[in-house]
């Protein structure tokens, strides 16, 4: 039985992709850097384990020659995905992972014409980012071919982030926002874009983020503007305008390494409640030249519980042989439909 690498897989997503990896009778080898997470892991799923740092290229190559392909679920992916593709490339794995970083989309896509010489599929963000907003951006590429902007949004029910979700976001600190523009992707203050959107259970204000899918939907549609909003509160947006004051004091290493510390010390993630009744809402617009328009909305689980249920189904896909090879976006590789194929979601 083929082998799924799961690297990172004793955070609290890992660990629900595990659960899902079991659920669906699945063959895992656990990985990361402790030893003692993974032991406690290995105990409890019954899959075995394999230390390594993901530093250490030889191990990681080592590793991954015994999967046909890995979820790398060890983030934050700006300081940890080269070396995984890097060694995924040796080992001739294939690569998927759960990153919402534009950065790493847009690195990971310079692989393309590697992984396609070596029959391997470079798919990263196989989770709520970018799965959800990925398909509905396709979506309406579709319903509008002659699109030239696209703006989409998302928030939670029930919210709370992992340990790793606000890690990275700590990373990313600092730098402000970013958006498409004609192609290229230019930067601007945060707080400076806000708008309504009605996600068809309510309506609620939304802040412009640097999300990935300013670079996913452009390989995904070909749209050369693309804007990302996620849902906000007033507070919220009045401290994103202040932060761009503090952006020279937020890319300091010693700020940083202080705000990491004290997210060590909060819960790994939402609580199982959270996770199993909170939904996801998404909503898309596109327009053209002509000014003419198309929206549309989705609403699915929540957003931990999905990234479990889209890694693992891309990666059965990727087992059973269904898959492109080079660099893929969700959407590219599967289609609008993918999302759909997700027990709880609604697309109108």
């Amino acid at each position: 039985m083929e082998k799924i690498i799961v690297y990172g897989s004793y955070g609290y997503t890992g660990k629900l992709v595990v659960e899902e990896c079991k659920k669906k009778n699945l063959s895992v080898i656990l990985s990361g850097r402790n030893e003692e997470a993974l032991k406690k892991q290995s105990e409890q799923s019954g899959y075995p384990y394999k230390t390594v740092d993901i530093g250490d290229h030889t191990g990681l190559v080592n590793l991954l020659k015994e999967g046909k392909i890995v979820i790398h679920c060890g983030g934050p992916f700006r300081h940890t995905a080269k070396k995984m593709i890097d060694a995924c490339l040796e080992a001739n794995t294939h690569y998927t992972d759960i990153t919402g970083e534009y950065e790493v989309f847009e690195l990971l896509a310079g692989y393309d014409a590697k992984a396609t010489q070596a029959g391997l599929t470079v798919l990263p963000g196989t989770g709520f980012d970018v799965v959800p907003s990925d398909c509905l951006a396709l979506h309406l590429k579709n319903k509008l071919p002659s699109a030239t902007h696209l703006q989409l949004a998302f928030t939670m029910s029930k919210g709370g982030l992992s340990r790793g979700t606000k890690k990275s976001m700590t990373e990313g600190l600092g730098y402000g926002g970013m958006i498409r523009e004609n192609g290229e992707l230019v930067s601007l203050q945060l707080g400076d874009k806000v708008r309504d959107v009605d996600f068809g259970e309510f309506k609620m204000k939304t802040l412009c983020i640097p999300w990935g899918d300013i670079s996913t939907a452009w390989r995904s549609t070909g749209i050369p503007n693309i804007e990302v909003y996620t849902g906000a509160t007033a507070g919220m947006i009045k401290n994103a305008k202040r932060s761009r004051y503090l952006n020279w004091l937020l890319r300091m290493k010693w700020v940083k390494t202080l705000m990491l510390k004290q997210v060590d010390k909060k819960p790994g993630g939402p609580s199982e409640e959270k996770l199993l009744t909170g939904k996801s809402y998404l909503w898309g617009k596109v327009w053209n030249e002509n000014g003419e328009q198309a929206e549309a909305r989705l609403e699915t689980v929540s957003g931990y519980l999905l990234t479990a249920k889209t890694s693992v189904l891309i990666a059965e896909k990727i087992l059973n042989g269904n898959f492109k090879t080079g660099y893929q976006t969700p959407a590219m590789a599967y289609g609008e439909d993918l999302i759909m194929e997700i027990e709880g979601s609604k697309r109108y």
